[in-house]
């Protein structure tokens, strides 16, 4: 039986998210992927949003509705792939309950603003141009590690190169689990 891969989007969804199929085309042999549209987990209709009217619906109670029918969805334990604000809202789900195994976040810089960690294995990888990454403070005060990747900016998780380092990673963390 394959290992449970949840992959959770990026503010835009899947729609028009041509770079997801690089992640699936990797991922599917070595595990059952789940893919959650955190604009539908949200409940918000992304038809003709700006990505300020996007990025407002969900910091204006949009998460919450996410971390809540994440939670309704998922029930057994889970490792998660998740991308800018699907981050945020696997972290926080995980903090209300979802059993997470191990959680790889790329750019999920709305994290910078979390106070508590989720028991589980966390890996966070941020663009080093990206604005918004959490300050070296915050990484200390949770114990956390994370991976900068120079040159990089806010969408490192549509790179080729990208997809294929962190694909082969959690596939290592896979195989070392199963050994």
């Amino acid at each position: 039986m394959k290992l449970k891969l949840l992959i959770l989007s990026d503010l835009w969804g899947f729609d028009n998210s041509p770079w997801i199929k690089n992640y699936k085309e990797l991922l599917k042999p070595d595990f059952q992927l789940i893919f959650y549209d955190s604009c539908e987990l949200a409940g918000i209709d992304k038809t003709d949003l700006t990505e300020k009217e996007l990025h407002s619906q969900f910091i204006n109670g949009r998460i919450n509705n996410a971390v809540n029918k994440l939670l309704q969805l998922e029930n057994e334990e889970v490792n998660v792939l998740a991308f800018s604000i699907g981050g945020t809202i696997a972290w926080k789900a995980a903090l209300k309950g979802l059993k997470i195994n191990k959680l790889y976040a790329v750019s999920s810089t709305r994290l910078r603003y979390e106070i508590k960690r989720p028991d589980c294995y966390i890996q966070l990888i941020f663009g080093e141009k990206d604005q918004f990454i959490p300050e070296h403070i915050w990484f200390k005060k949770l114990n956390l590690e994370s991976e900068i990747i120079k040159n990089e900016n806010h969408e490192i998780y549509k790179k080729e190169y990208i997809v294929q380092s962190l694909c082969n990673r959690i596939k290592t963390h896979y195989n070392n689990m199963l050994n």
